[in-house]
């Protein structure tokens, strides 16, 4: 038993610790620690709300009925001719204890159960043990896995950490989605962590949620998501991205827009109540209901983007518009093209990319609620620092603006120096428009000026800050030849900087230790190619015990060979 313990490493994470095993059997990434803090945090929220909102439920259930039990009191007594509390107490003793089940009190003793979670990618389970042993309310958690290795190892850590997560996790070696398709909204909770894209258990993880239930969603593919390889993110995810500054937040908008379209596939659509980019991957966190009705909202929620291949401008197509008729909706296709074929700023053509997720990615009275909660149990979180920061720069943004624009680019595509951020914001704000800084890059700024008063910016700029002269063909010199149609004011505004700025909260911080990021999937074998994902003594380290464990192979392997010999030796001389 001592040598089987001498291959494992035991790793703690908040209250949960885990024995993952030295030869990289069963995935885990150190990394990874800020999305699960993340995810303790929004499903904290969750257990939260949907408390809040089953007491809502029944005392709106309670005042309903409350005037059909006066007035059957009421007419029984007339029934009986004896006055009204003789009536009462009447009914009272005739109905018995029954009579509690089916008055408003009734409907208070329907408790709310604890939520079931699933976590359909488990690996080493780290994840579903701090659920279980972090999360207070918090139900069964269901770990499942498609590989051996890893439901053992899953298995041998439930057991590690005790009799609370022997209760409450249980693990399953089967096919994720065949399991989400076999129960379908059972779970209040799904959780979707895979290696790479999501896109192959969407379709069966809409299935399993619960009507008002939570899926977590990260995809990890963002070379994909990012416009790398757009053909292949269309065939995963139905849209078409493009590589823009805000590519990373369309990457969000992406996967918000099919899972959607899966979800209406069951007349079923999704609130989002957090959407963000961290580190090396994004993760959606949405609520899942089915109304019928409320899905055909959809193509409200999604636009077509058009981007210039010349400058930063962009715009965005509806896919749909809604008018009024008489106490119904009317849906009908959206009117378009909101461009010419040439950029009105530059004369280039434009690129058309999505559809995506153009309605807000955030619910703010959710983000608010789970940035006090973090606050308040600071030292339950190990990624504390990591969370707070994004959560307070989430919490800033302008939830209705779609994407945003890269005061760089801007300044690149006219070749000029750049003002400051508080420059720019201010000469936005005193046009009377808004802006706000985005959690996914700090140099990118949300804003609901259009590009024209954009542009107008940057020339006033440029004349206050003069260039050399550029070829007049190029994109920067067709926009600096028009004139400014709207006055400029830099004056400094005090709203040039957020709250957090003015606080000198730290909003994008550094990561903690080298080589922070994706790492290699489970099982495979490392080799030199791999420095750049783990950095150089991991993989000295590993090669080096690789060879030793080669060295003591063949010295085995040589051993049994002279064996052999030295038996076949005694039996030739036996014989003879």
């Amino acid at each position: 038993m001592e040598s089987d313990l001498n291959d494992y490493t035991v790793i703690k994470e908040g209250e949960a610790e885990i024995l993952l095993h030295k030869k990289n059997q069963v995935f885990f990434n150190k990394a990874q620690v800020n999305n699960r803090d993340m995810s303790i945090a929004v499903l904290r929220e969750f257990i939260s709300k949907r408390k809040q909102e089953h007491e809502a439920k029944l005392s709106k259930r309670r005042n309903r009925s409350a005037p059909n039990v006066v007035e059957k009191d009421s007419s029984e007594a007339s029934k009986e001719g004896t006055p009204s509390e003789s009536g009462e107490h009447q009914v009272a003793s005739d109905e018995g204890p029954s009579s509690a089940s089916k008055g408003p009190e009734g409907v208070a003793r329907s408790e709310l159960k604890p939520p079931k979670v699933l976590e359909a990618l488990s690996a080493s389970g780290l994840r579903a043990l701090r659920y279980a042993r972090e999360i207070e309310g918090i139900g069964q958690v269901v770990a499942l896995d498609n590989d051996l290795a890893s439901v053992e190892a899953c298995q041998r850590n439930i057991k590690f950490n005790g009799s609370l997560a022997i209760s409450k996790v249980e693990s399953h070696h089967t096919d994720a989605r065949v399991h989400m398709l076999t129960h379908p909204n059972e779970f209040d909770v799904v959780d979707l962590d895979p290696y790479g894209s999501p896109s192959i258990f969407l379709d069966s993880a809409i299935q399993s949620v619960a009507d008002g239930g939570l899926l977590m969603c990260t995809a990890t593919d963002m070379a994909v998501l990012c416009g790398g390889n757009g053909e292949v993110c269309y065939s995963k995810y139905g849209s078409y991205p493009l590589r823009g500054k805000y590519c990373h937040e369309m990457a969000l908008r992406i996967l918000l827009a099919s899972i959607e379209s899966h979800a209406n596939r069951y007349k079923r659509y999704i609130e989002p109540v957090l959407s963000v980019q961290i580190d090396f991957y994004v993760r959606v966190f949405v609520r899942v209901y089915t109304s019928a009705s409320a899905m055909k909202n959809t193509p409200l929620k999604l636009s077509y983007v058009y981007q210039c291949i010349g400058c930063d401008s962009f715009h965005l197509q509806p896919v749909g518009r809604s008018l009024p008729k008489n106490n119904s909706v009317r849906y009908l296709p959206a009117i378009g093209p909101v461009v010419a074929q040439d950029c009105n700023h530059c004369g280039k053509k434009y690129n058309m990319g999505g559809p995506i997720w153009s309605a807000p990615i955030h619910d703010q009275e959710w983000v608010t609620s789970i940035l006090n909660s973090v606050k308040s149990m600071k030292g339950r979180y190990p990624a504390y620092e990591r969370i707070y920061a994004v959560l307070t720069t989430v919490s800033e943004e302008l939830l209705d603006v779609p994407l945003f624009l890269s005061l760089h680019n801007l300044c690149a595509t006219l070749k000029c120096i750049s003002p400051s951020a508080a420059m720019f914001r201010s000469a936005v704000i005193n046009a009377n428009y808004r802006i706000s800084g985005t959690h996914v890059n700090p140099l990118g700024m949300k804003t609901d000026a259009p590009m024209e008063v954009i542009w107008d910016i940057m020339r006033c700029w440029v004349k206050n800050h003069p260039i050399k002269a550029q070829a007049p063909e190029l994109p920067g010199s067709v926009i600096l030849s028009k004139e400014p149609s709207h006055q400029v004011d830099f004056s400094r505004h005090v709203g040039s900087l957020s709250k957090a700025q003015a606080k000198k909260v730290a909003r994008f911080l550094p990561n903690p230790e080298k080589h922070w990021g994706p790492k290699l999937r489970a099982g495979r074998q490392i080799t030199s190619k791999h420095v750049s994902l783990i950095g150089h003594e991991a993989v000295n380290g590993h090669l080096t015990q690789h060879h030793e464990e080669l060295k003591d192979e063949e010295v085995a392997v040589q051993e049994e060979l002279d064996a052999k010999r030295l038996k076949t030796t005694e039996d030739i001389a036996s014989t003879s």
